[in-house]
């Protein structure tokens, strides 16, 4: 039997346990966790309570980030795994690589386009790897789009039109955290989006090229709020009269999970984990569209609303041999307060194939258990478990992750020029991407 894979994990918050759970439980025989490494010993006494509690798992050793260095040097893990704050990532990536690690890292990668540089040219240097875990791109039904894809069902793909909707209760919850401060995760565009991005990179097996978007807070925020008629306003919900009747509020303190992942803990980092949707600060867009175009002269229309009365997304392939349409309905969710087999999970979902000259079909999806459309699992199983071989190459490293990015930078920077962006003028990829390099 090979040894076990050695694992540090540096960001014990709401993403954590989606990682080191899989570890304690389904992947005992293959993964071990060494040490958690946050700013703040509260929640990670907390995520160490989890361990033994509720995954039977022995606790492990704790490392404030001013630490990190020391960390690797005690425990020598084989890979770090990265769920800090966005901004924040590329920190960590680059250190890790620097003392000898590869990443396994959360999306998005980071934040801007030097941030990104920063991590290519970290990983040329180091010779180590990154994988970025996109569970998207292994939900069945979007592996299906590949290969219906892949086997030229449409012919080859000219555009792609594709719209995300985020509801008031997961769309919200982006502007009650840390998101809502578009230097911590680059704003939905890059935070959110990557997903999307990279699902289109993944479809059609290109890569973006030049960038043009609009962008606004239209909904959310303060003065929107004001112009609506409201006049009842708190800076955060819990314990506030003002939030006890609002839909967006989020009480830390009926959620024992929340509360002891962020209101036991504030005390130690003056984080609020329940800020009103409603306030001042927020500076991240709620409403946005982008066009891009692609080096295969592929065409994206792609739009993004955080405050729709349902969650899903409406996606269509048009090809030289038709037309590929898909519709994707997804239970609400809300980070860190509730069963994480949620996130991402199908409430309904079509996918119609209409042939230039054939009558259209429905095309069968078999979703398997688990969150993102049983995407998870075998995310999961990829990463800390024994890889099966995968035609699609789901596997996502360094270039995959800034390839994603680079869209949303790039959109960011439209919205503020406004200007067509390109790519190329962005970063410079010195480094050769080789499939055969995930960790």
């Amino acid at each position: 039997m090979s040894p076990k894979k050695k694992y540090v994990l540096v960001g014990a918050g709401g993403r954590a346990e989606f990682f080191y759970s899989a570890i304690c439980t389904s992947y005992r025989e293959t993964s071990e966790l060494l040490a958690f490494c946050d700013i703040n010993e509260t929640r990670m006494h907390y995520a160490n309570k989890l361990l033994v509690e509720k995954y039977e798992y022995p606790a492990v050793r704790t490392y404030r980030t001013e630490e990190f260095d020391r960390m690797i040097e005690l425990e020598k893990p084989d890979a770090v795994i990265v769920t800090s704050v966005d901004r924040t990532h590329h920190t960590y990536i680059i250190r890790a690589m620097e003392l000898g690690c590869d990443v396994i890292t959360e999306k998005p990668m980071t934040v801007d386009e030097d941030k990104c540089q920063a991590i290519l040219d970290a990983v040329e240097r180091t010779g180590r790897n990154v994988r970025v875990t996109f569970n998207y791109r292994y939900a069945p039904h979007h592996t299906k789009a590949r290969e219906l894809i892949e086997d030229g069902v449409i012919g080859r793909v000219h555009s792609v039109h594709f719209e995300w909707l985020l509801n008031t209760q997961h769309g919200a919850d982006y502007f009650r955290r840390w998101h809502r401060d578009k230097r911590n995760s680059g704003g939905l565009l890059v935070h959110k989006s990557t997903h999307h991005f990279d699902l289109v990179n993944f479809w059609i097996g290109s890569e973006p090229e030049t960038v043009f978007a609009f962008g606004d807070l239209l909904y959310y925020g303060r003065e929107n709020a004001e112009e609506r008629g409201v006049t009842r306003f708190y800076d955060r919900a819990t314990g506030n009269a003002n939030a006890k009747d609002d839909p967006f509020a989020l009480h830390l303190d009926e959620n024992e999970h929340l509360k002891a992942m962020y209101l036991d803990a504030e005390h130690e980092d003056g984080y609020r984990r329940d800020q009103s949707v409603f306030g001042d600060g927020i500076n991240i867009e709620d409403t946005m569209g982008v066009l891009v175009q692609y080096k295969n002269k592929a065409i994206l229309t792609y739009s993004l609303n955080a405050y729709l009365p349902w969650e899903g997304y409406r996606i269509a392939f048009n090809g030289s041999k038709g037309r590929i349409e898909m519709t994707i309905v997804e239970k609400s969710y809300v980070n860190s307060g509730g069963d994480k087999a949620l996130e991402g999970a199908l409430q309904n979902k079509s996918i119609k194939v209409f042939p230039m000259f054939d009558a259209p079909y429905e095309v069968d999806v078999v979703e398997g258990e688990g969150g993102h459309g049983g995407g998870d699992p075998i995310l999961l199983n990829d990463i800390f478990g024994v890889p099966t071989e995968d035609r699609f190459n789901r596997a996502a490293n360094h270039v995959d992750g800034a390839r994603s990015i680079l869209t949303g930078i790039a959109a960011n920077k439209s919205i503020r020029t406004g200007q067509a962006v390109r790519i190329d003028d962005l970063v410079r990829f010195t480094q050769k991407c080789s499939r055969e390099q995930y960790i």
